[in-house]
């Protein structure tokens, strides 16, 4: 599998996300921006999950059908022809860093998928069931991690 780049105008690789971008902030969307996706994709995913939340991986954000020739999406905007999941928050769409007050600091991992095929995915699926729909159909992987703490 080939990585695809994938990168925020608002932070940086392993540094924290601006609180513009939390729940405990405007809870809008960060701006992300990727290349490198390979010939034969025919949807891109994109998946924002916190490994670290007390409950178990929660899901920040899922967006599925995108646009395999879009190269990123804007600041609290869905990606070009993207359809947006329920987050763990029970809203659809974006839901920002809202970690356990004195929990530390909080990862958030950003996956983009190339896929060679739709992903079939039903009602609410969890992080786990995302993971296994895009197993044996991912084409390449971008991913970027930004944390947060409260």
């Amino acid at each position: 599998m080939t990585e695809m780049e994938l990168h925020s105008a608002a932070f940086d690789d392993q540094a924290a996300i601006p609180r513009r971008y939390s729940g405990e902030g405007e809870n809008v969307s960060p701006p992300l921006d990727w290349s490198g996706v390979p010939e034969g994709t025919v949807e891109l995913v994109l998946l924002c999950e916190d490994p670290d939340a007390p409950s178990g991986t929660f899901l920040h954000w899922l967006v599925t059908g995108i646009d395999p020739t879009a190269s990123g999406v804007a600041e609290g905007q869905k990606p070009r022809a993207g359809l947006p999941w329920p987050n763990g928050f029970g809203k659809v769409g974006w839901g920002g860093p809202l970690p356990p007050s004195g929990h530390g600091a909080h990862r958030y991992v950003f996956r983009l998928y190339a896929l060679s095929e739709p992903l079939a995915l039903h009602d609410r699926p969890d992080v786990d069931k995302v993971h296994r729909a895009v197993q044996g159909r991912e084409l390449a992987v971008g991913t970027l991690v930004g944390t947060y703490e409260r």
